[in-house]
């Protein structure tokens, strides 16, 4: 099965960037295995070696995330708009070929490798990951999806197509899967 894994960083963060003035992708974070980098670097090494199809959207002019992408085996999408909806359309139209799609947002660095790849097992409709009975991220999303996600406008994600169909929960011991980096205080992942 070719799953390629969508990493969203056309954001342009204007939460974090009110505070700092940085790009938050961009920003330093210690990640879980205690070694500091840029917060979408964090993001790219979670991701399993089984993924090879790897494609991440952003915004033409930003090169550090750009060459940081590249450096991790990734395909990059430019992309004007910086509207979830229009990016997983436009990534998942450039990926069609696919067998399913693993959704990963780039601004969430704390999410444990070992919680991708269940979250990727199994893949017949859509898996999202549940730590203490709620439901994170990243969703992966079954080839019968892919004329729905190549659909998706504007700034709504992929939430909509959960009523479309079963939705598997995949039980997780990860509270990363909830911790983005929409403020600077978030750069310290402290799950209790």
């Amino acid at each position: 099965m070719t799953l390629t894994a969508i990493v969203l960083a056309a954001g342009q963060g204007s939460r974090f960037r009110a505070e700092t003035d940085q790009d938050k992708l961009l920003a330093h974070c210690v990640g879980r295995d205690g070694v500091t980098r840029p917060v979408v670097e964090q993001v790219l090494l979670s991701l399993p070696e089984q993924i090879v199809s790897r494609l991440l959207v952003t915004s033409p002019g930003r090169t550090e995330i750009i060459r940081l992408a590249k450096a991790h085996g990734c395909e990059v999408l430019l992309l004007q708009s910086a509207g979830m909806g229009d990016s997983i359309a436009a990534a998942v139209a450039a990926s069609a070929s696919a067998d399913g799609w693993l959704v990963v947002l780039g601004d969430m660095p704390f999410i444990q490798s070992a919680t991708i790849e269940r979250v990727i097992d199994d893949l017949e409709s859509i898996n999202v990951p549940v730590h203490a009975g709620q439901r994170g991220h990243p969703v992966a999303f079954g080839r019968a999806f892919g004329a729905s996600l190549m659909a998706l406008k504007g700034d709504r994600g992929a939430k909509p197509l959960f009523a479309q169909a079963a939705v598997t929960e995949v039980p997780v011991d990860d509270a990363g899967i909830f911790w983005d980096v929409d403020v600077p205080q978030r750069l310290n992942f402290n799950p209790d």
